[in-house]
């Protein structure tokens, strides 16, 4: 039960109104494929995203990053 309302909980402060949710930090990146490992900056969810050569290039872990083909994740 303890589980449940701290599951809802953090579903309902997940991203507050008006913050900006497909951004994040970028916390490990790939050569290979250039992707780019993000943690959401409103769920702390982390994601690989694949990006094209010039932008990976400008990707350093460390640095925040916003992903502009989706809304949140």
């Amino acid at each position: 039960m303890k589980t449940t309302i701290i599951a809802i909980l953090l579903l309902l402060v997940g991203c507050k109104k008006g913050e900006v949710c497909n951004c994040g930090l970028i916390v490990d990146d790939n050569v290979t494929n250039y992707s780019v490992k993000i943690r959401n900056s409103c769920s702390k969810n982390e994601k690989w995203f694949e990006l094209q050569p010039g932008d990976w290039m400008n990707a350093h872990p460390g640095s925040d990053y916003c992903i502009t083909n989706v809304d949140k994740w």
